[in-house]
């Protein structure tokens, strides 16, 4: 029984082990555009990642994929908005618009 116990033990540390957490940062670029990079914390990157923009009032405003650099270029919206990275569940990220700079 209690080689049954430090298996299922080692089980569980290997996967915490190998867990790795999504990233996600975007910046301001020159005319009025926004860049965006996602990740995961084990320095891997995140092609086809969905990315949208979506308005404070649920409105998607922009739709997207990380292309095969893992980022994401888009128009600045005016107004309220935040960026969801969306690796799945368990992986998304969101950045506020106040935190673009």
């Amino acid at each position: 029984m209690s080689a049954l116990l430090a298996l299922a033990g080692l089980m569980a540390v290997s996967q915490h082990a190998s867990a790795h957490n999504p990233l996600c940062q975007c910046r301001n670029i020159a005319a009025g555009q926004v860049s965006c990079k996602g990740g995961f914390s084990d320095g891997s990157g995140a092609p086809g990642v969905t990315l949208d923009v979506v308005g404070y009032n649920e409105k998607t405003l922009v739709k997207g994929k990380l292309g095969a650099n893992s980022t994401l270029v888009f128009k600045r919206p005016a107004g309220e908005f935040y960026v969801v990275f969306d690796a799945g569940p368990g992986h998304v990220v969101e950045v506020d618009h106040t935190d673009i700079k």
